[in-house]
């Protein structure tokens, strides 16, 4: 038998009205009272029906991420530091994956169960800043993450998607090295994370005085162990001489540093490798991968509070940019320089 608000009523001895205040964060309680309230709560593990609640308040307590994948360790682990900023502010999260299609990113915007939350975080990659007007037909109130459409009409939570690239360049080039490589580029891409980092990694290497060489651009095509992997092959096949790895996620890095350890190069004598997001897994591999920190929990707690300020100001707010801080993660692949 499901528990309702009258077992918690009776258990915490105040009538049933006091529990829906304090399930609906009333502020004038007595904190005797609510404390009594919330331990009846836990005791009896009551779970309020949502769907009741947001027909009351207008409110459901529950928030929606849209991410590309899952399968990429980025957006999962972006996922679980959004669900504990989400927890912080007493949010659930609901979480649908686009898989990087154009129309599916629309039609998640559109769909009937956006309607049931109160707000979206909403990681774009398919849809371009040509495609910003489309989001003044999204009436529920909204956050974007990632490059996509710079200035659409809300708020947008990033990261220093050039600047880092820039300083991971810059930290194999303090180590001497000179011949580095540009793993994960799409060509023309300007507006999106693989043209921002290329396009930090080449300002690192004019600042240093280093003709910049193509042959040294691996394009890819899905960021993941694979194709970082396929395009290590090919730079090894066509004989390219080089010393320095920058790769633009960290799975591209790992895929790359399979290959060149099956190919006999060691690492970081032969070819320092740094990779991009500090994923948990980077600090257990053989050798530990030096990669940039982008700031993946800044973003989820800006992105989230920025979410709720929407909320409750029904679209009184002005669009907002926030760029989350990285820092250079030196490890075994790409020590400090000495």
């Amino acid at each position: 038998m499901s528990i309702t608000m009258h077992d918690v009523a009776r258990v915490a001895g105040v009538s049933i009205k006091t529990v829906s205040n304090v399930i609906n964060d009333y502020p004038y309680i007595r904190a005797e009272t609510r404390q009594r309230v919330l331990d009846a709560i836990d005791e009896l593990g009551y779970r309020p029906n949502l769907s009741a609640r947001g027909l009351r308040s207008g409110r459901t307590g529950v928030i929606s991420l849209i991410i590309p994948d899952l399968r990429n360790p980025y957006f999962a682990e972006l996922a679980d530091s959004v669900m504990r900023a989400a927890k912080r502010q007493n949010l659930s999260v609901i979480i649908e994956q686009s898989g990087a299609d154009r129309q599916t990113e629309l039609d998640l915007l559109a769909g009937s169960r956006m309607q049931a939350v109160d707000g979206i975080l909403y990681s774009v990659l398919a849809l371009g800043e040509e495609d910003a007007h489309l989001l003044d037909a999204v009436t529920t109130p909204l956050v974007l993450l990632g490059e996509r459409i710079f200035h659409g009409p809300t708020d947008h939570v990033t990261m220093r998607n050039a600047e880092a690239a820039r300083a991971a360049t810059d930290h194999l080039l303090a180590s001497g090295r000179r011949r580095i490589v540009a793993l994960g580029a799409h060509r023309g891409e300007v507006v999106g994370s693989a043209g921002l980092r290329l396009g930090g990694y080449r300002e690192a290497l004019d600042a240093a005085g280093i003709a910049f060489d193509d042959r040294l651009v691996v394009e890819v095509g899905g960021w993941f162990r694979s194709g970082g992997a396929e395009g290590m092959r090919g730079l090894l096949a066509s004989g390219t001489p080089f010393d320095g790895v920058v790769a633009f996620n960290d799975v591209l890095a790992l895929g790359a540093m399979r290959v060149l350890q099956e190919a006999g190069l060691r690492i970081p004598d032969d070819v320092a490798v740094i990779g991009f997001d500090d994923i948990d897994e980077t600090r257990y591999t053989l050798p530990t991968l030096a990669t940039i920190n982008p700031g993946r929990d800044e973003i989820a707690e800006v992105a989230v509070r920025f979410l709720v300020e929407r909320i409750a100001s029904a679209g009184g707010i002005a669009p907002r940019e926030h760029l989350a801080a990285f820092t250079v993660v030196a490890r075994e692949s790409a020590p400090a320089p000495s």
